[in-house]
């Protein structure tokens, strides 16, 4: 959550860091905020509400300097407002910093400082950090930083400026994303690489437990114990161009409809047509093969993903799989015995609850594998081996794009592990073909998007939907419930079609929206019967069926259809239309799709 950037060069920090928390914006939009140092000091500007805000305040109240911090923040401490925006700042304004995380005791450092004669001015944990920073502030900021971080518990990811030290900002990660951008004697800090691309794609990633004193022509990584650490440059690998929204009218859109783009980069060189699959990524991981058991785990669409995942590696790959909640998994005591293999999905690759359930897993000695997108974050370093998306970055706070590469990455996964398990080349190859023409087949799905949001138009106004599916369209009808609740503020829920007659079923009422995903499969008349038992109750069905069903037309009020697949292959077809269905619904309730409320991109906080 919250975005951070901050900038140490030559050039006029404030359009930079205007520009960053643009780029940032996706990963909190409560308030915003920056600091900058120029002759007078520290001068700070900060405004509740979008960064459109700040800069009308920036407008009225321009501020200038080479060196500065700012912060685009999801609340958690304190409602949004100006006071709780970051920066925060010491009592006599010499520190100033902008922080992601949370600060576990900030309770009892709060009245500690206040004991000797802070002034507190925000309800944020945050706060705690800018008056320990001074308290300890003698001559040195990194000496004064460090001495700070030793005192608290919690996460951060920190960059904090003094007054004495002109040009000089320090960075501190722990548990919070933070990477260093490497210009022309200019270097930008920030929480992603989003707010980096446009001045240069040579960065360091900070590991958990670095510090990095940031000067114009100066870089120095220290941990917080004083050692230093030698860091490499490494390459982003997306362009600026890919973070451009492209002629679409939000990202969440721009995402739906580059699918077919993205399912064909994430799959090039790893699938061919005569049934090879190659993912170089699991090199690393020589005991996969033999494997007694895989967990996968994540959080939310991720957590949806993986489900599809357990499914795909237990029928195509005959291996034992479950799926578990990162955010449960990780305050359980789960028994790993010999053999298991954790799987860890992120599309950010930096979730704090997926991080500290591989942390935990690999405390009991599991094997990890990571399935991410982020080039270089926190999970792909940490995990034993594992495979990228490539799908091109995600803005849009709704996951799409990244829903299907998951996927597709572990239906390779699942194919990989099944030859090396006994299964069949020819089956392999039906495999392989058919996961290939998936792309292409989610481009005729994409052709029915007006069709789609006629169908949305139809319903807009109620506020009570269920989604159901069985099989592999169980995980698919959770992850159409959750886009249209994430974006539309409708209430809607998934769950397994079988399901509804043990409870659920009492809140269908006349003319509530049923979504069935009644896609061709092996348990197609199962789910026909649940959909008379809607019908029956006066619910309106709308069905996401294979193309070439004339029966569902006659059960269905709307029915939108996609291509044939594999059942097991499904789910990448499945769930497109669902993805359009909460993108209309958002539109025509006038929601702001890609800055949903309460949500951010990327929960780096617990």
């Amino acid at each position: 959550m919250c975005g951070i950037i901050g900038y140490a060069g030559s050039k006029s920090a404030l359009p930079i860091l205007v520009e960053g928390l643009k780029r940032l914006e996706y990963r909190g939009y409560d308030s915003a905020g920056v600091a900058l140092l120029g002759d007078g000091g520290i001068v700070t500007r900060k405004a509740a509400g979008r960064v459109a805000a700040l800069e009308q305040v920036l407008t009225d109240s321009p501020v200038e300097g080479s060196a500065g911090v700012a912060h685009t923040r999801w609340a958690t401490h304190g409602p949004p407002n100006d006071a709780n925006a970051h920066p925060h700042s010491s009592s006599d304004g010499s520190v100033a910093l902008v922080h992601n995380g949370i600060i576990d005791n900030y309770r009892p450092l709060r009245q500690f400082l206040e004991s000797r004669g802070a002034t507190f001015l925000s309800e944020t944990d945050t706060e705690v950090l800018a008056h320990l920073v001074r308290m300890h502030y003698a001559g040195d900021l990194e000496v004064a930083v460090r001495a700070a971080l030793h005192e608290v518990r919690g996460t951060y990811g920190l960059l904090a400026m003094s007054s004495q030290e002109p040009g000089t900002i320090v960075a501190a990660r722990k548990g919070s994303p933070l990477i260093v951008g490497v210009g022309q004697g200019e270097y930008i800090v920030a929480s992603d690489a989003a707010a980096i691309l446009e001045h240069t794609s040579r960065v360091v990633y900070l590991e958990d437990g670095e510090m990095a004193k940031v000067q114009a022509g100066s870089l120095q990584i220290t941990t917080l114990d004083a050692a230093p650490v030698t860091k490499g440059v490494q390459e982003i690998e997306w362009t600026l161009e890919q973070l451009e929204l492209g002629g679409h009218e939000c990202f969440m859109e721009k995402e739906i409809f580059e699918q077919p783009e993205a399912l064909n980069t994430c799959m090039s060189g790893r699938v061919d047509d005569g049934g090879g699959i190659r993912l170089g990524g699991l090199a690393a991981c020589p005991g996969l093969t033999q494997a007694k058991r895989v967990i996968l785990t994540g959080c939310g669409t991720a957590w949806h993903a993986a489900l599809v995942g357990e499914y795909l590696l237990e029928d195509i790959a005959r291996m034992p799989a479950e799926t578990e909640y990162a955010s449960e998994f990780r305050y359980r005591k789960p028994i790993l015995e010999d053999g298991t293999i954790v799987t860890v999905v992120s599309q950010s690759g930096e979730t704090s609850d997926t991080l500290a359930a591989l942390a935990e897993a690999q405390k009991n000695g599991a094997m990890s594998l990571g399935v991410v997108n982020v080039v270089g974050s926190s999970i792909a370093r940490a995990t034993d081996a594992g495979v990228y998306l490539h799908v091109g970055p995600e803005t849009g706070v709704a996951s799409t794009k990244a829903f299907t590469g998951q996927v597709t990455v572990l239906a390779m996964l699942a194919m990989h592990l099944g030859r090396k398990r006994g299964m069949s080349p020819e089956m392999l190859n039906d495999h392989a073909r058919a996961l290939l023409a998936i792309p292409s087949q989610i481009s005729r799905i994409l052709g029915q998007s007006d069709a789609i949001r006629h169908v949305a138009e139809a319903y807009i106004d109620r506020d009570n939907w269920l989604y159901l599916g069985r099989g592999y369209n169980y995980p698919v009808a959770l992850e159409g419930a959750l886009k249209l609740k994430e974006i539309s503020y409708i209430h809607a829920e998934g769950m397994p079609a079988a399901e509804m007659k043990h409870g659920p079923i009492a809140l269908v009422d006349e003319g509530m929206p049923v979504v069935f995903v009644a896609t061709a499969g092996s348990q197609y008349e199962k789910v026909m019967s649940n959909i008379e038992e809607v019908r029956s109750r006066g619910g309106r069905v709308i069905a996401v069926a294979t193309e070439g069903d004339a029966e569902i037309s006659r059960l269905a009020e709307h029915v939108i259809s996609v291509p044939d697949a594999p059942e097991p292959l499904q789910p990448l077809l499945s769930v497109v239309p669902l993805q359009l269905l909460a993108y209309h619904a958002a539109v025509l309730r006038g929601c702001d799709v890609d800055k949903p409320r309460n949500l951010a991109k990327s929960v780096t906080v617990e």
